[in-house]
Formats: C-alpha cells, sequence, structure tokens
C-alpha cells in the first residue's frame, strides 16, 4: 500500500492547513496516511553556531526520514506575513543541512488556505519557485481562501472549491501510480 506523508506548515494547535492537509489526505484512495504535527519536532533555532556547536538535532532527522518514507505528500503551509512561517522555516533550514535536495523528489500536493480572501497565495508562490531547488516535485497545487467561510465539519464547503481540490488530489494520485 503506498504512503501519503501529510503536514501543516504551522504550530499552531487549532491550525487551519493542518484541517486542510487531513480533509485532503482523507480524499487519497487505496493508501496509508500520516498526519505529522511540527509540535511533536521541537527543534533549536537554526544557526550555524548552533549546528556547529550541538550538531544536527535528532529530530530534524527523525521528520527528514519520515518524509523520505512516503510515495506522497501533502503539504499546506500557512503563511505569516507573506513568507513561510517561523516554525516551518526553522524545521526547513535544519533538513536542508541533512539533505539539500530534502523533498526527496517524492510527489507533492502543495496548498496553503488563510482567512483572508487570498488564500496564502504569497506563501504558495514562494514555495512553488523554490521547493524544486531542494527537490521537491510539486505535480499540483491548491489554495484554499476564507477559511472559515469555505471550511466547515472537517471539508470544504464551497463546491467549486471542493472540485478543484479533488482534481489536484486526482493529479497527486496519477503521480503515485
Amino acid at each position: 500500500m503506498k504512503k501519503i506523508v501529510a503536514f501543516a506548515g504551522s504550530n499552531s494547535k487549532k491550525s487551519i492547513n493542518k484541517e486542510l492537509a487531513t480533509y485532503t489526505s482523507s480524499l487519497i484512495r487505496n493508501v496509508e496516511v500520516t498526519i505529522l504535527d511540527l509540535n511533536d519536532f521541537p527543534l533549536p533555532i537554526y544557526g550555524i553556531d548552533e549546528e556547529t556547536t550541538n550538531g544536527i538535532p535528532q529530530k530534524a532527522t527523525e521528520f527528514l526520514e519520515i518524509i523520505h518514507s512516503a510515495d506522497a505528500l501533502v503539504v499546506s503551509l500557512a503563511e505569516h506575513n507573506g513568507n513561510f512561517s517561523a516554525v516551518f522555516k526553522n524545521s526547513y533550514d535544519w533538513m536542508s543541512r541533512i539533505e539539500k535536495k530534502l523533498w526527496n523528489n517524492i510527489p507533492m500536493l502543495l496548498m496553503a488556505t488563510s482567512p483572508g480572501e487570498r488564500g496564502g497565495v504569497s506563501v504558495l508562490t514562494i514555495a512553488k519557485n523554490g521547493f524544486p531547488y531542494m527537490g521537491g516535485n510539486i505535480v499540483a497545487d491548491f489554495s484554499l481562501p476564507k477559511f472559515y467561510d469555505n471550511f466547515k465539519d472537517g471539508s470544504i464547503t464551497n463546491e467549486s472549491l471542493n472540485l478543484q481540490l479533488k482534481e489536484a488530489v486526482s493529479i497527486l494520485e496519477k503521480a503515485l501510480n
């Protein structure tokens, strides 16, 4: 059975991006899903002095190993001031010190959501431009605007947006086979 690893680029205990990643992974048929939470992988703030003094944290290695065990990734990024959240950027930086091409060319459905009208488009654009240099194989992407208007009781309520997401999931499923 194929394995999906899904996570949000957020450490919020009520992460809307984690809700979106969880819902999305539930749409993928005949797979084993692992949902990761960045709170389970606490890391010191990356810096060369930290790395030189203390080495690579075990939690960064564990996170990367789980990613590399996947046949596909579902990643939903939180947007903080138009960019990655600090916790995601820190995890990303540590993983890149272990392996530059950290995404390992694993098919990825890249997403973002936010309470606003743009739905995390700024962070999505940054990731779409940068991840390929780090081994990112983004086969589809999706942005969910106005999360609280369009997502209720664990699923997308706007039919048009739900159809867009299902099309993105279909592309990811094809990349799995």
